[in-house]
């Protein structure tokens, strides 16, 4: 689950990290209300969504007197922001972040996430702040500093010090990156934090380290126990369709294909979608609905999948182990009818009473077509769509 800029920022303030004045706003009238409370004439006005890219998308703008604020949070508010982190759609933009102007001397990023390979919090750190960190990585990989934070000594001091360094900081500022790097950690562990980032991490022209942007993305396997955090999510800019299977306890992610994918594990989704692109195809979603799925999930399922107006054949591919494949051949049937499907369906089953959940489909009054594995399950559902076959 992400949080927003001024909720980030919020939370950062808790652990004594340094950010601009600033609150956040949905309309105009309390942003107007704000400005003149932070004083001054000249303001920053920055959309509220859940995606990098903003300043370059037009989300991020410096506005002079109090006409210019108003009509660019009218401008703002209601209104959905593309961004290369989002699709042709983009997000709603349902609040924004009214912030004093802050003196810029220096630009810096500073991150941590978790290395599963090491299994370690990992802070990194670049003097190329405020750039795209990726896109950093990829052309100036010699500018991105890491350190590795052992989960028993936690962060040393001797560690900040080495970024301080590495980013060029000197005399007071090296204390103010360790305080910074020290909350970050804090927050992290705290709030079982998966990603927390700061591009970019200021130096005024004064001295001092600043926060100037703030991303936390807390894990969603965790939020039972975070739940004055889950009360921030802001559900607005998630995925209808993904919030809705969720609900419902099925693990769905929305693609741009329009074959329709419903499958029991992961890893069969994922390899259930690479012999879709094998055979010419292009799966419209992941959807995983549990190795003890029920024919009720298998309804909820279908009916998610055909949500999409862009699926125009579905392939089940179902591997029985814990769950039998007659109680999913029935399920199918039953959720063909209910839902009403009138796209081809490919069905393949493995596993636990595989033939008696063949002989089901085989017998029922409803149209499906039977595979008799995956690659030849993946061709059928393509050649339905008159494609490779």
């Amino acid at each position: 689950m992400n949080l927003h800029e001024h909720q980030s920022k919020a939370l950062f303030k808790q652990f004594n990290i340094p950010v601009p004045a600033g609150e956040a706003a949905f309309d105009a009238e309390k942003a107007l209300a704000i400005a003149r409370q932070l004083g001054g004439d000249s303001w920053i006005v920055k959309a509220q969504v859940h995606a990098g890219g903003r300043g370059k998308a037009g989300g991020v703008k410096i506005v002079q007197g109090e006409a210019e604020l108003s009509r660019v949070v009218g401008e703002y508010l209601g209104s959905t922001l593309v961004t290369h982190q989002t699709d042709s759609a983009g997000l709603p933009i349902n609040r924004v972040l009214i912030e004093s102007l802050s003196d810029i001397e220096r630009e810096i990023y500073l991150g941590a996430l978790i290395d599963r390979a090491s299994r370690r919090i990992v802070f990194m750190a670049s003097s190329e702040g405020g750039m795209d960190i990726e896109e950093v990585a990829a052309t100036q990989p010699e500018k991105i500093l890491k350190v590795k934070i052992d989960p028993i000594t936690g962060l040393q001091p001797f560690q900040t010090r080495q970024l301080a360094f590495g980013l060029g900081l000197q005399g007071e500022q090296i204390k103010q990156l360790a305080r910074i790097m020290n909350g970050l950690y804090q927050i992290f562990n705290k709030h079982d934090v998966s990603l927390i980032e700061i591009n970019p991490l200021i130096v005024t022209r004064e001295g001092q380290l600043m926060a100037l942007d703030a991303k936390v993305s807390i894990d969603d396997n965790a939020l039972y126990r975070q739940p004055e955090l889950l009360a921030m999510r802001d559900k607005s800019q998630e995925n209808a369709l993904e919030l809705e299977a969720d609900e419902h306890g099925l693990n769905y992610v929305a693609l741009d294909g329009n074959i329709g994918c419903m499958v029991n594990g992961a890893g069969l989704a994922m390899a259930t979608m690479d012999e879709i692109k094998l055979q010419g195809g292009e799966p419209a979603n992941f959807l995983d609905v549990g190795g003890g799925t029920t024919a009720e999930k298998v309804a909820e399922a279908f009916k998610l999948i055909l949500s999409d107006d862009k699926v125009k054949a579905i392939l089940v591919n179902i591997f029985g182990g814990i769950v039998r494949c007659d109680l999913i051949a029935d399920g199918i049937i039953r959720a063909v009818k209910e839902v009403g499907v009138d796209i081809p369906v490919v069905v393949r089953l493995e596993g636990t009473n595989v033939e008696q959940g063949k002989e089901l489909l085989a017998q029922s009054d409803v149209e499906i077509i039977s595979a008799d594995d995956l690659e030849d399950g993946a061709r059928k559902a393509v050649a339905a769509l008159g494609g490779k076959s």
